[in-house]
């Protein structure tokens, strides 16, 4: 069995050599590239920035959509602190009693 598996390894090119680096990071695929400029590409045609902030000027619906779901695209998904001044992440867990029924005050 060893041996066909090796001759099937060997016709598909798996073991071949060493492999190459692949794509560098941060880098997209082609479809994904293309994507985004077929998008670019039909986001001028119907009005560019202009028409997005008209459209989100027409309803407070729109504008609602456009700071919860279009905006947020813009951010970064990670925040990286300064190497010289790191982030400083400060967590604090409190807990209140409150009574359900105050005692009555004198007064």
């Amino acid at each position: 069995m060893d041996q066909d598996t090796s001759a099937e390894k060997e016709t598909a090119g798996i073991g071949k050599g060493t492999p190459g680096p692949g794509r560098p990071k941060g880098v997209p695929n082609k479809a994904t590239r293309a994507a985004k400029e077929a998008i670019a590409f039909a986001a001028e045609g119907l009005g560019g920035a202009e028409r997005l902030v008209a459209w989100a000027q027409e309803d407070p619906k729109n504008e609602a959509a456009f700071w919860t779901s279009i905006y947020p695209k813009l951010l970064p998904l990670q925040v990286a602190g300064d190497p010289d001044n790191p982030l400083t992440v400060i967590s604090k867990i409190e807990r209140v009693l409150i009574r359900a029924n105050p005692p009555a005050q004198d007064g």
